[in-house]
C-alpha cells in the first residue's frame, strides 16, 4: 500500500490503527459540524512565553486552512487528524456566550483582558453563520471587560459596533495576522483566508473607527515572509496600524508533515531553502517546545531578520514592542457601585 500524502491527514499519535490509502486515493472530506459540549469558555495560559492570562475559543479547527497552522496537533486529542480533519471537521461552542457570561460575573472574576483567538480563528467562516464571536463580545460589552483579537479575517468588520462599543467601556484592540505579502504565496499556504490585501483593507477600517490596530507577522516563514516585511510594515502603516510584531514558524507534531507537503506541492522551487532555514532557527527540529525558546527561536538568519524588522518598524513610527506586553496591559475595573446586567 502507498501511504496518502502528509496533508491528506497525517495519522492520529493517539490511534492505534492507521489508515493508509490506494495510490491515487485520498482523505476528501466533506465539512461536518459538531456540537462541543465544554463545560467553561475560559482557558487559563499558564505559560511563560505568552503574556495574557485568559483566551476564549469559541471553535475547535479552523476552515482557514493553513499549512503552518501550529494548532493542527490539538485536533488530535479530539480523535481526529492533523490534517484534513482539522480543516474540515471542526467543533462548535454553542454556549461560549452564556458560559463567558457566567464566568465574567462570579464575584472571583477580577476583569483580565481575554483573548480572541488563542488557538483557532474566532472569525473563521462559520462564524458568519453561528455567530458566537459576536456573542461573546457582547458579553464583554455589557461587563465591561477588556479584549484582544487577533484574526486573519475580514469578517472582523462586521462587529466594528461592538468594538467600537467596547472602546468606550474597556481596553480594546485588534491585530490583523499578515505573514504574507505575495498573494500566491499566500494563496498556496493560507488557501481559505482572506488576501493580505483585504487583511490591510480591514486594518483600514478598524483604524478609521478610531480602534487600536496593530499587524503580527506570524508565522515568519524563512524564505517566504522575510522579503516580504517591509512591504506588509509599509502598507499597514499606511492603513493606520500603530504596532508591529513578529513570530518565527514554529511546527509541533503532525503540523510539520503537513506544512511540508504543502511546500512541495505548491512552492518545490523554495522548499528546500524554506525547511533548512526552519531548522536552523529551531536547532535542527522543527519545533522547539522549551519555555523562553518556543516562541523565540535562535541563529544568525533569525537575528539579522529581527534586525531588519525592528529597523523598519521604527523608521515607520510603529511600536514593536512584544504584542503579547500590549496584551496583558492592566485592565479597566468594574467600578464598585456598578451594577451588572440582569438580561441581554
Amino acid at each position: 500500500m502507498v501511504r496518502a500524502l502528509p496533508t491528506l491527514n497525517p495519522p492520529n499519535r493517539f490511534d492505534r490503527w492507521i489508515v493508509e490509502y490506494q495510490d491515487g486515493e485520498g482523505a476528501e472530506q466533506d465539512l461536518v459540524i459538531y456540537e462541543d459540549q465544554s463545560k467553561t469558555i475560559l482557558s487559563k495560559n499558564e505559560s511563560p512565553d505568552i503574556g495574557f492570562r485568559y483566551s476564549v475559543n469559541p471553535y475547535r479547527g479552523c476552515l482557514h486552512g493553513c499549512a503552518y497552522c501550529y494548532a493542527r496537533p490539538s485536533h488530535e486529542v479530539l480523535g481526529f487528524g492533523a490534517g484534513t480533519d482539522f480543516e474540515r471537521k471542526i467543533l462548535v461552542k454553542r454556549g461560549a456566550p452564556e458560559l463567558l457570561r457566567r464566568a465574567l460575573n462570579k464575584s472571583t472574576w477580577q476583569g483580565d483582558l481575554i483573548v480572541l483567538s488563542g488557538n483557532t480563528d474566532c472569525y473563521q467562516p462559520i462564524e458568519q453563520r453561528f455567530r458566537l464571536t459576536r456573542g461573546c463580545l457582547e458579553v464583554c460589552v455589557e461587563t465591561a471587560n477588556p479584549v484582544h483579537i487577533i484574526t486573519k479575517s475580514a469578517l472582523v468588520e462586521r462587529d466594528l459596533d461592538l468594538i467600537v462599543r467596547l472602546r468606550e467601556r474597556a481596553a480594546v484592540g485588534v491585530t490583523l495576522s499578515i505573514p504574507f505579502f505575495d498573494p500566491e504565496v499566500a494563496r498556496a499556504l493560507e488557501p481559505y483566508a482572506p488576501s493580505p490585501a483585504r487583511r490591510v483593507q480591514t486594518l483600514r477600517h478598524l483604524s478609521a473607527a478610531g480602534i487600536e490596530a496593530g499587524v503580527l507577522v506570524a508565522p515568519l516563514v524563512p524564505g517566504l515572509s522575510d522579503g516580504d516585511l517591509v512591504p506588509i510594515l509599509e502598507a499597514c502603516q499606511q492603513a493606520g496600524a500603530v504596532r508591529a510584531d513578529m513570530a518565527p514558524l514554529r511546527l509541533p507534531g503532525n503540523a510539520a508533515p503537513v506544512f511540508i507537503e504543502a511546500l512541495e506541492r505548491h512552492l518545490p522551487h523554495k522548499a528546500h531553502k524554506v525547511l533548512r532555514r526552519v531548522l536552523e532557527m529551531r536547532g535542527g527540529n522543527f519545533d522547539d517546545c522549551r519555555f523562553y525558546s518556543r516562541m523565540q527561536g535562535q541563529g544568525r538568519y533569525l537575528e539579522s531578520v529581527r534586525r531588519l524588522f525592528d529597523i523598519h518598524a521604527k523608521r515607520l513610527g510603529l511600536d514593536s514592542s512584544p504584542i503579547a506586553d500590549k496584551m496583558s496591559s492592566t485592565p479597566k475595573r468594574k467600578s464598585p457601585g456598578e451594577q451588572l446586567p440582569l438580561f441581554s
